[in-house]
Parts: C-alpha cells; sequence; structure tokens
C-alpha cells in the first residue's frame, strides 16, 4: 500500500509482482497531483518483502515524477532492494537515500 504523508510518500507491506501495479497506479496518482517543483520523500521503511519487480515500480514512480518535474528521494530502502539494485547493475540510477 502507498500512502500520501506530509513529506511524500511512504510504502507499507510488501513490494513484490502480486501488486506491482497497483503500488505503481497509485503511486502514479499521488504524483500526477502534486505541484511542479515539489520535492518528496518516497519512505520504504516499512516495506516487508521485496522481489525485482519493486525496482520496475520504483523507476516508474522515478520517471513519473521527472515528467511532472518533481523530485522524488528514495529513502531508507530494504536491504533486499540495495541488493537487487547492484546484482542488475541499476544502483547509480536510484536515489536511494
Amino acid at each position: 500500500m502507498i500512502e500520501k504523508t506530509g513529506d511524500g510518500l511512504r510504502v507499507t507491506g510488501p513490494m513484490l509482482i502480486a501488486n506491482a501495479s497497483a503500488l505503481l497506479e497509485t503511486g502514479r496518482g499521488f504524483l500526477r497531483g502534486e505541484a511542479t517543483g515539489s520535492e518528496l520523500v518516497f519512505d520504504l521503511s516499512s516495506v516487508e518483502e521485496t522481489d525485482s519487480s519493486a525496482l520496475s515500480v520504483l523507476f516508474g514512480l522515478l520517471r513519473t515524477a521527472r515528467e511532472c518535474g518533481i523530485t522524488l528521494r528514495v529513502a531508507h530502502p530494504p536491504s533486499s532492494m540495495i541488493s537487487q539494485a547492484a546484482l542488475y547493475g541499476v544502483s547509480d540510477s536510484l536515489s536511494f537515500a
């Protein structure tokens, strides 16, 4: 589940293929409602489990944020996501805080 917080968005629960589409669409909806020039935090501290689809969701949201003129900073990524990003060679493309 993605929810809006005071300074951005927070994901709770798993980020798996079973809910990837819903996470992406919900996140895109929130981002499209933000003002151009906004700076938001994408908080992953409550993510319980990830698979490779979590990276797809993350890249999709970063792309949408960029298209909307929003800066999206990823905070507290789970170690599994960091490992997957390293495995796929995309760590440098992600803005992990």
